[in-house]
């Protein structure tokens, strides 16, 4: 049984599912989708996590990890769609699998695995702009304390002062009830901030040599 611990074969298992209608003010919503993660590998803090996470979010981290991915080829996100809406189910759940789809790729690239921003975004509730700070070190919170305390001490939010997010792309629903139509928009024109340098972390650098890739041929 001891020969057989050590030969355990390192996974990551990602699901997106369970969307839902977020109501920003009276005329905007917003959907959002829960990330689950379970694994057993060392690049994680948490074996086993929940964050909800939107559409934009996911296209900010797709324009991070293209500035280290540098020859890997990033799968494409599903087509933003301006009138996605909860009543339609072949589109939401033909955009939760391309979503899905993503992170599978990108959970199974080694060299994707050490971006800081890749573990706030999946393990943890901060938006945007505090994902940003935190992964170049301009919070009084580490990354493995924004994992680790955040969903479940509000840790987080007592050690930073409250700050609009930057996430401020509205899918606009024409509908009062919150469950008509939702108009999903990409992230607005402010230049987004890329430090390729200041977002590897030692502790999520040294599973590199640790992590296997399913896709590669053995």
């Amino acid at each position: 049984m001891d020969i057989l611990d050590g030969l355990t074969t390192e996974f990551i298992s990602i699901c997106v599912r369970d969307p839902r209608l977020v109501r920003d003010d009276f005329w905007h919503t917003h959907i959002d989708y829960e990330i689950y993660v379970h694994t057993n590998s060392m690049c994680f803090r948490k074996k086993n996590s929940i964050v909800r996470r939107r559409y934009s979010e996911f296209v900010w981290l797709r324009h991070c990890l293209e500035q280290n991915a540098l020859i890997l080829q990033l799968p494409k996100l599903p087509p933003w769609n301006p009138f996605i809406s909860l009543r339609n189910k072949d589109q939401v759940s033909h955009r939760m699998q391309g979503l899905q789809e993503f992170l599978e790729y990108v959970l199974h690239a080694p060299l994707l695995l050490s971006d800081s921003r890749l573990h706030l975004f999946l393990q943890s509730d901060l938006n945007i702009r505090r994902m940003e700070r935190c992964a170049r070190g301009k919070t009084r919170y580490t990354v493995a304390e924004a994992i680790q305390r955040t969903s479940s001490s509000g840790y987080v939010s007592r050690l930073e002062e409250k700050s609009s997010s930057c996430d401020s792309d509205y899918e606009s629903s024409s509908s009062s009830s919150g469950v008509g139509l939702s108009v999903d928009t990409p992230l607005r024109g402010s230049p987004l901030l890329f430090f390729e340098s200041s977002n590897r972390v030692p502790e999520l650098c040294s599973c590199l040599s640790q992590s296997k890739n399913p896709y590669s041929s053995s």
